[in-house]
């Protein structure tokens, strides 16, 4: 492993990562939404394609991991 990737983090480090991840991922929502607005698609096709989005999948995932490892400090 890299020395990098063996330091520590503090959580206030995670929590800041965790909340930019998650202004992130809304902001990729809401420009899915606007766009399908514009050109009217339905509730239903804008939500599987947000599902389906490869960077809200990893995002996602993301955020479990830095949930779990902020977690496991407390």
């Amino acid at each position: 492993m890299s020395e990098t990737s063996q330091q520590t983090v503090s959580a206030a480090e995670i929590e800041a990562t965790i909340v930019e991840l998650e202004q992130y991922r809304e902001r990729i929502i809401n420009d899915v939404a606007q766009m399908a607005q514009k050109i009217k698609l339905s509730k239903k096709v804008v939500t599987e394609h947000i599902q389906s989005n490869p960077e809200i999948a990893k995002i996602d995932a993301a955020l479990e991991r830095l949930r779990s490892q902020q977690a496991a400090m407390q």
